[in-house]
C-alpha cells in the first residue's frame, strides 16, 4: 500500500512539472475530436499550445543546428561601377524543432505536414553582403516531419556587395561570397552546418541557367567561427560563387575593329613618303579610331578604383596612331621641297646613308662616287661644249653678217667704228657664264634633293620597323595575357 501511494504521488508531481500542454500531448489524439480530418487534428495538436517566440529546445544549453544549402539558378547582373552582384538562388534549410513531433500511427500515418511559416519559430539567418531587397517570391509554408525536422525551401533574388576585379576584362573571373549567419544568436544558440557534402555543392550546375553572359565555374564552401570585439562567437557559412565572363561578344565588337584599324595603319607605311596621301590617310585613321572609342565607351566597365587592361590597350593604340602620324609628318617635311634645303650634313649622311642603310640591309643607292662625278663632269662639259659650239656658230653667222655690213659700210663710209665687235663678243660671253652658273646651281640642287630623299627614305624604313616591332611586342604580350586568363 505505501508503495502504490508513492507511485501516485510521483505521477501527480510529474504531471505538474510537465504542465497541461504536455499532458494533453501524452494523452494523444484521444483528447481531440475524432470527427475532424487527420490533418486538422494534427495541426491542432501541434500548434494549439505552440510558442514561436522561444527557441524550440527542451534543454536551453543545447544549440539548434541549422543545415543550409544553396543552388545557383542564374546570374542576373554584374554592376562593376557599384560593385554589386545580383543572383537568383534556391535556398534550403532545415532544423529540428523538438516541439513539433508526433506519432504517425495516431494521425492516420501522416509523416509530414505543411504549416504556415508565421506560426512556428524560424532561425534569423541572413546574408551579410545584402545591399538591397530583391524581388523574391514569398513562400508562406514549411514542411514539418514527424520527428521534428522543419524544411524551409525558398527562392531568393540576392543583391549583394562584391569586390569585382575588372582588370582582366573581358576575360575576367569573379569570386563573390554569400555569407549566411545568424544576426543575433551566438553559436551557443544557433549553429550552422552544410546540408550536402562540399564536393557536391562545388560542381552542382543542375539548375543553373547557362545561356547568359556569365558562366558558373564552381561554388566553394567554408565554415567560419568569428567574434566581434571580444563578444561571444558566431557561426557563419560562406559560399564562394566563382563565375567567368564569356568574352566572344566583346572580342568581336571591341578587339577586332581595333586590330583592323591598327593593321591599316601599318599598311599605310607603304605609301610613298614624298606624297601627301599618307598624311591624309593617317589622319583619317586617327579620326576613325576616335569615333570608335566614343561608340564603345559605354560598353567598357567603369570603376573608381581601377581601369581594365582593355582600356589601357585602347589608349596605347591611340598613342601609337599619334606616333605614326607624327613620324609621317616628319618624313614628309624632310623630303618635301628639297631644293630649298641646305646640303645634308656630313654626320647625318654618315649615320643614315652609311650606317643605318647597312643595318637595315637596304640596297645601296648610288651617291657621289668619283665615277658619278666624272659622268656628271663629262655631261656638264659636253653640255657646255654644245652650248659653246652653238654660240660660236651663232657668232660666226653674226660675224659674217657683220662683215657684209662692214663691206657695205666701207663702200659708203670709208671710216667704220672698231669697238662694236668686241662689245658683242663680251655680251655673249657674259650670257654663257650666266647659263653655266644656272646649270651648275640646278645640278647642285638636284643632288641635294636626291640626298634628302634618300635620307628620308632610310629614316622612314627605320622608323617603320621600330614601330612594327613595338606593335608586335605589345600585341603578343596582351594576347598571351588574355590567353592565360581565358584558359586558366
Amino acid at each position: 500500500m505505501p508503495l502504490s501511494l508513492r507511485q501516485v504521488l510521483l505521477s501527480l508531481l510529474f504531471l505538474i512539472f510537465l504542465g497541461p500542454s504536455e499532458a494533453k500531448r501524452k494523452q494523444g489524439p484521444k483528447v481531440l475530436n475524432n470527427t475532424k480530418p487527420a490533418l486538422l487534428q494534427l495541426s491542432d495538436y501541434l500548434l494549439t499550445h505552440y510558442k514561436k517566440s522561444v527557441r524550440p529546445v527542451r534543454d536551453w544549453r543545447k544549440p539548434t543546428t541549422v543545415s543550409i544549402d544553396v543552388m545557383i539558378y542564374a546570374i542576373l547582373s554584374v554592376d562593376e561601377k557599384n560593385q554589386v552582384l545580383t543572383t537568383y538562388i534556391w535556398y534550403r534549410q532545415y532544423w529540428i524543432d523538438e516541439f513539433l513531433k508526433w506519432n504517425p500511427e495516431d494521425f492516420d500515418n501522416i509523416t509530414q505536414l505543411s504549416i504556415p511559416t508565421d506560426y512556428i519559430w524560424v532561425p534569423d539567418i541572413l546574408i551579410n553582403e545584402f545591399v538591397d531587397v530583391g524581388k523574391s517570391p514569398n513562400i508562406p509554408y514549411v514542411y514539418v516531419r514527424h520527428k521534428g525536422e522543419v524544411q524551409n525551401y525558398k527562392p531568393i533574388q540576392v543583391v549583394t556587395a562584391c569586390s569585382l576585379d575588372i582588370y582582366n576584362f573581358p576575360f575576367d573571373v569573379q569570386n563573390c561570397s554569400l555569407t549566411f549567419t545568424s544576426w543575433l544568436h551566438t553559436i551557443r544558440d544557433i549553429n550552422i552546418t552544410l546540408w550536402r557534402l562540399p564536393e557536391k555543392v562545388k560542381l552542382d550546375k543542375t539548375v543553373f541557367m547557362n545561356q547568359g553572359e556569365w558562366e558558373l565555374l564552381y561554388v566553394l564552401t567554408q565554415f567560419h567561427e568569428f567574434s566581434v570585439e571580444g563578444s561571444d562567437s558566431y557561426a557563419e557559412m560562406k559560399f564562394y560563387v566563382v563565375i567567368r565572363r564569356r568574352p566572344l561578344f566583346y572580342t568581336v565588337n571591341l578587339l577586332l575593329p581595333s586590330i583592323f584599324l591598327m593593321v591599316m595603319d601599318i599598311v599605310g607605311f607603304y605609301l610613298p613618303p614624298d606624297s601627301g596621301e599618307r598624311v591624309s590617310f593617317k589622319i583619317t585613321l586617327l579620326l576613325g579610331y576616335s569615333v570608335f572609342l566614343i561608340i564603345v565607351s559605354d560598353t567598357l566597365p567603369a570603376t573608381a578604383i581601377g581601369t581594365p587592361l582593355i582600356g589601357v590597350y585602347f589608349v596605347v593604340c591611340m598613342a601609337l596612331l599619334v606616333i605614326s602620324l607624327t613620324e609621317t609628318i616628319f618624313i614628309v617635311r624632310l623630303v618635301h621641297r628639297q631644293e630649298l634645303q641646305p646640303p645634308v650634313p656630313a654626320w647625318l649622311r654618315h649615320l643614315v646613308l652609311e650606317r643605318a642603310a647597312v643595318l637595315l640591309c637596304l640596297q645601296d643607292q648610288p651617291h657621289h662616287s668619283p665615277s658619278a662625278l666624272q659622268r656628271s663632269t663629262v655631261l656638264s662639259h659636253s653640255t657646255e661644249n654644245d652650248i659653246c659650239s652653238a654660240t660660236i656658230n651663232h657668232c660666226s653667222r653674226l660675224g659674217g653678217l657683220q662683215d657684209l655690213e662692214k663691206t657695205t659700210e666701207e663702200r659708203n663710209n670709208p671710216s667704220p667704228p672698231s669697238q662694236e665687235n668686241s662689245l658683242v663678243v663680251h655680251g655673249l660671253l657674259q650670257e654663257l657664264a650666266t647659263i653655266k652658273h644656272f646649270l651648275e646651281k640646278q645640278d647642285e640642287r638636284r643632288d641635294i634633293a636626291r640626298d634628302w630623299l634618300r635620307v628620308g627614305s632610310v629614316l622612314d624604313v627605320l622608323l617603320f620597323r621600330i614601330y612594327l616591332l613595338a606593335v608586335l611586342a605589345y600585341s603578343i604580350t596582351l594576347g598571351t595575357l588574355w590567353s592565360i586568363w581565358q584558359y586558366a
